[in-house]
């Protein structure tokens, strides 16, 4: 049965699939920390048998989505088990493209392991040494062609091994200087924008993941840009994607009733719902699509089922192959 919650890309609660209590049954989920068991013996196979739990209980007529947040750095859900891993300004002004290539085929050949078809990464911002925006060392460059330049190899070794990278957080938020978790960011600057948005041109296509910021800017006026048409599927450098919203419980769009938030992300043009943190926030968002008509949904629910239709099979979990791959990564991690 189709139905507007299957737009929802969700967190949940639990580590183990009979822990997992959804009122809906969602088209993606998001795995944090608080899902995965940070023994680093235990926990892979734990989570590698929590993702096939899910998708068999939501996986059965399609694919289910399953992501993680896996940049590196300070963004690093599998620490616990891998380490302290470079952030993507480390590995490329440390090693250039070649470096962020094979960190990116890393992660992917890790994360497939796992059973997740996508990451949520690379980060397209621009750096501007802000300390307290959120960003910092996981934007590669303050220059765009560089940021490009660098997140293109990270995704050309991620999607070789089959993962589905996100690029983030269109249209850019370097040059802020508030935590778009917290509040609203603005950025004024039409200029400032533009140079942002440059770094996402080369690398977005009408079949990637492009994940959009709660980030006021000129065009937007008093909306966050994503859930701005003509920030979204209407924006200026004629940028095409699956645009999905960034956390939809985050602060920068917490002045909005969850019927406008779901009523403006999808009128914006976007393809998924994501809402990460908590029972009420993703209770209040599907019952919030499920009041919306069917019109408004069900042209993005159609373009989330041929995403679906297309995320890969997952890979046999060996615990011995896990090992070598974790030694591998240390190792690289220690030459960087």
């Amino acid at each position: 049965m189709r139905s507007p919650e299957q737009l929802l890309w969700t967190g949940f609660r639990g580590l183990d699939p009979a822990e997992v209590h959804l009122p809906f049954r969602p088209g993606g989920v998001i795995l944090f920390a608080r899902n995965l068991d940070p023994d680093p013996e235990g926990g892979p196979a734990r989570c590698r048998a929590l993702i096939d739990g899910l998708q068999a209980r939501f996986g059965a007529d399609l694919p289910l989505a399953v992501a993680l947040d896996q940049e590196g750095g300070p963004v690093s859900r599998l620490r616990p088990w891998t380490g302290p891993t470079p952030p993507l300004r480390h590995l490329w002004t440390r090693g250039g493209a070649s470096a962020c290539s094979a960190w990116g085929q890393l992660w992917g050949e890790g994360l497939r392991m796992l059973g997740f078809n996508v990451d949520f990464a690379p980060v397209l911002d621009l750096w501007d040494g802000h300390p307290g925006a959120g960003i910092g060392d996981r934007a590669a460059s303050e220059n765009s062609a560089e940021a490009a330049a660098a997140a293109g190899a990270f995704l050309h070794g991620l999607e070789a091994t089959g993962t589905r990278g996100c690029l983030k957080h269109f249209p850019g938020l370097g040059g802020t200087t508030l935590d778009s978790h917290q509040g609203l960011p603005v950025l004024g600057d039409l200029a400032g924008v533009n140079r942002n948005a440059e770094a996402f041109i080369p690398l977005a296509h009408p079949d990637r993941l492009v994940m959009v910021a709660h980030l006021r800017t000129p065009a937007s006026g008093a909306l966050p840009a994503s859930l701005h048409r003509g920030s979204v599927a209407d924006n200026p450098w004629g940028i095409q994607g699956r645009f999905l919203p960034d956390d939809l419980e985050m602060g920068g769009c917490a002045d909005w009733s969850w019927d406008d938030r779901v009523r403006l992300s999808l009128e914006a043009g976007h393809q998924w719902l994501l809402v990460c943190q908590s029972p009420e926030g993703w209770t209040a968002c599907g019952e919030a699509a499920g009041r919306l008509p069917e019109s408004l949904w069900a042209p993005a629910l159609e373009a989330t089922r041929s995403m679906r239709r297309h995320l890969p099979p997952a890979l046999p979990f060996d615990s011995q192959a896990w090992k070598a791959w974790v030694t591998r990564l240390q190792t690289a991690a220690g030459d960087i």
